[in-house]
């Protein structure tokens, strides 16, 4: 799978955990066709996953192989983490345990922190300490905090998890609504937890209609629709989903993890942001080390906090509800983590 263009550049490894799911089967050709990392930059591939999905991914590597990719050098799968995981600059959690009928949340907390204890440790010791760290699994703001954790020789600043895919609804309700591209929405944000607390917020946020910018509040014209309505579609959209699919959201999930990694390998545009699950230094008010989403802007790879906006009274009282249960996740988490 070597590239015989002369100008690519030297490769980079990347490893995308549950690699035989069905979201990965979704990201591999989009990062492996140069859309995320950039079509001059090679790259090697390293796949996990348990082993009696060994087979399965034999298969996506055959296909890999069959779309002939030319900055592909190579495709390594495993059910090993030290395989895994060793010099790896980007690291992709995808897989974790999904929850199943009839299992308690703490149930589902419990069997994550195994998973993502062994994985912190083996990032901790055999990745890259710049690698950047980007958790796609539920709940993805606790499995990012235990993550964490567990590998404390990486930088904080260089773990991730996805809301992506909420700001890319929260876009696309937005752009629906007033029958305009969703490329012509900005500044949206996802604020808190990756589940039905969070907080989808576009007080801030301008559209361009009929070629003039206007806030989205004066666009749309319908406060109690914004306030009520939107925040609910965006909050319940992935149950939604899964109700019309019987299935969990993959191509939709697997673009977004695509745009995330996209704007942090290449900076977003000056005055604008987009929404991250970070480790919070203490911005508007939340707790200090806890996995939040906020508004992040990104330049030569660095993230930060979008600061000074001002928050009314039902935005913190909306940004205190998510905190409070991703508060109560975290403590679950690290009861579980000690039971262990």
């Amino acid at each position: 799978m070597a590239s015989s263009n002369k100008d690519v550049k030297d490769p980079i490894r990347v490893v995308i955990t549950g690699a035989a799911g069905q979201i990965a089967y979704s990201l591999v050709y989009q990062i492996c066709s140069g859309e995320v990392f950039g079509k001059d930059q090679s790259i090697i591939l390293h796949l996990l996953d348990i082993t009696p999905m060994m087979g399965v991914l034999q298969g996506l590597i055959m296909e890999v192989e069959d779309i002939s990719l030319p900055i592909v050098k190579n495709v390594i799968p495993t059910d090993n983490e030290e395989t895994a995981f060793k010099d790896v600059d980007v690291a992709l959690f995808v897989g974790a345990m999904p929850r199943k009928e009839g299992m308690e949340r703490k149930d589902l907390l419990s069997a994550n922190v195994k998973i993502f204890k062994s994985q912190g440790i083996a990032l901790d010791k055999f990745a890259k300490k710049s690698v950047k760290v980007l958790v796609v699994g539920n709940p993805a703001n606790t499995n990012c905090y235990i993550l964490a954790h567990y590998a404390p020789s990486i930088p904080r600043e260089n773990f991730t998890c996805l809301t992506r895919l909420d700001h890319n609804r929260a876009k696309g309700q937005i752009a629906s609504r007033l029958k305009i591209s969703p490329d012509l929405v900005k500044n949206v944000i996802i604020w808190g937890n990756h589940s039905s607390t969070q907080f989808p917020d576009v007080r801030f946020s301008t559209v361009v209609v009929n070629g003039k910018e206007t806030s989205v509040y004066e666009a749309i014209q319908n406060d109690n629709w914004l306030k009520n309505e939107f925040v609910s579609i965006v909050q319940k959209r992935g149950a939604a989903v899964i109700a019309a699919r019987k299935l969990s959201s993959a191509m939709s999930a697997a673009k977004a993890i695509c745009d995330h990694m996209r704007d942090w390998w290449q900076g977003t545009k000056d005055n604008e942001w987009v929404s991250m699950g970070v480790i919070s230094d203490g911005s508007y008010g939340i707790e200090k080390g806890l996995v939040f989403s906020y508004p992040i802007h990104i330049k030569n790879g660095k993230l930060s906090i979008v600061q000074d906006l001002k928050l009314d009274d039902w935005s913190r009282e909306m940004i205190d509800k998510t905190q409070k249960e991703l508060i109560e996740e975290k403590n679950d988490a690290l009861t579980a983590t000690s039971s262990q």
